[in-house]
């Protein structure tokens, strides 16, 4: 969690523009990972 915190602080005040689309690409990477994560634990769960 702190280092989703970390990477939208880095996104909101970088100015370099390669930068910030590699932060963004990084955290679309943890959210869909955590969408597979909650995914599989509902199908393991029913």
């Amino acid at each position: 969690m702190a280092i989703d915190r970390f990477i939208i602080k880095k996104i909101q005040t970088c100015t370099y523009e390669p930068m910030r689309l590699n932060l963004l690409r990084l955290f679309l990477i943890r959210i869909e990972k955590a969408m597979h994560e909650e995914e599989a634990h509902k199908t393991a769960v029913y």
